[in-house]
């Protein structure tokens, strides 16, 4: 049977899950493909921490480019992360003709236009499955399942860890704080959860999924993004009790010949598909042209499903070498210097949840609505517990769709009134 070689750079949590995999399966993967994977090379700096896998000694090595260069590599597969290094060694390795697989969504957000330009100049496979929804099979189904449907709008809920923060503040009525310990604790975040409590990795995934979908490099610097750090409990509350339930969403929609992409908290009503996603669970639901509305669920994130998705590219790649007489996988994405621009957000519409602390006097509300109205604000409910006259109450006002700048505007001119207790807390809603 037909051996692939394996350089494997990167010996952390996903590449011990690749040899896990490798290890765990082996039999079952070559009966299934016809081909045998074998590892031939693992790269890293670190070669005495225990991983709960045993390698080869003689194939370990602090030289990542000894495996990059070793003759029995077939395929390179790189887990080291971050948009330095790795980058350099992507890119020798497809100078070197040798196929690349790898989980880098930084790196692809940040650089995938050039990375993916030079593998095709190439002919060199590039493989990134891995790098969004980790066991969800997203990027094969943009590259192959809807390859002929025209993408009109992406909703995602794709970080694990922030999705794991707001359903146990939400089911055992926790704080952020609190919920974000209770993360760590399970693993689930990171000691620097910054990353993803702030929407950049949610950022990356979703400049990776509008570059596929729309054929159009997405600069980072062009995705307002908005993560969940701070997220008042309240607001939490509130939502569940008009009938929606808070998600950290990423949108990318197709507005024209404009391209609307965005990370943020959104309230999203209790009965739409992606609300009852809880954990560390991941969705995305796209809309196409013709496939319609479709779904795509699993674990985002951790060793073995993110393993998963790393060795269904490899075994993609093995088949092609092996039986197809050329090294392809789908093709790479083409992208277009005249594709979709990226739409402001100023002019972006939707609905906003609008949470106050007003003074509970005789013609606050009328003075908001004033405000609000002057900047084509329009009000459809207003939710106001009862309290004590001239004490601060909480007011909840969800409005009918306006612009974003609009309600900026509308919303900073309101906490200047010296009647509002504390900062106005505004929320997208996604219908």
């Amino acid at each position: 049977m037909k051996e692939i070689g394996i350089g494997l750079l990167g010996f952390g949590t996903v590449g011990a899950g690749v040899v896990e995999g490798i290890q765990k399966n082996s039999h079952l993967i070559a009966r299934r493909l016809g081909v045998r994977l074998a590892l031939r090379r693992v790269a890293d700096l670190d070669l005495e921490s225990d991983r709960g896998v045993r390698v080869d000694p003689a194939i370990m090595t602090r030289n990542a480019r000894e495996a990059i260069h070793d003759p029995s590599v077939d395929v390179v597969v790189e887990l080291i992360g971050g948009t330095g290094v790795a980058r350099d060694f992507i890119r020798e390795s497809i100078e070197a003709g040798k196929p690349v697989v790898t989980a880098n969504k930084a790196l692809l957000a940040e650089h995938g236009r050039e990375l993916f330009e030079l593998a095709a100049r190439k002919g060199v496979p590039m493989g990134f499955e891995a790098s969004v929804g980790g066991g969800i099979p997203i990027i094969r189904a943009l590259r192959e399942g809807l390859v002929a449907d025209r993408i009109n709008a992406i909703f995602g809920i794709l970080n694990g860890t922030c999705n794991y923060i707001l359903t146990r503040m939400e089911q055992e009525n926790l704080a952020f704080d609190d919920a974000l310990v209770a993360a760590q604790k399970e693993g689930y975040a990171e000691a620097n959860p910054g990353l993803d409590i702030d929407g950049h990795d949610t950022a990356h995934k979703a400049a990776v999924l509008a570059t596929l979908a729309f054929g159009s490099a997405v600069p980072l610097r062009n995705i307002v993004v908005r993560g969940i750090r701070g997220l008042a409990k309240a607001d939490m509350d509130y939502a569940l009790g008009l009938g929606y339930r808070v998600k950290l969403l990423a949108v990318i929609r197709r507005r024209g010949a404009a391209l609307d992409i965005r990370v943020h908290p959104a309230l999203l009503p209790l009965d739409h598909v992606l609300s009852s996603v809880s954990g560390v669970y991941n969705a995305i639901l796209i809309e196409s042209d013709m496939a319609g509305r479709t779904l795509y669920y699993g674990r985002g994130a951790g060793r073995l499903p993110t393993a998963s998705a790393v060795l269904s590219d490899i075994s993609s790649i093995a088949r092609a070498i092996c039986f197809d007489g050329r090294r392809a996988l789908p093709s790479l994405p083409r992208l277009s210097d005249r594709g979709l621009r990226i739409a402001g957000a100023a002019q972006s519409e939707s609905r906003f949840y609008l949470r106050m602390t007003l003074s509970d006097r005789p013609g606050v509300l009328g003075r908001l609505a004033t405000i609000l109205g002057r900047h084509n604000v329009s009000i459809a409910s207003v939710l106001q517990q009862e309290g004590r006259s001239g004490r601060c109450v909480p007011v909840v006002i969800l409005t009918h769709r306006a612009k974003e700048r609009d309600v900026g505007r509308a919303v900073a001119l309101i906490d200047r009134l010296r009647l509002v207790g504390s900062r106005t807390v505004s929320l997208r809603i996604e219908d």
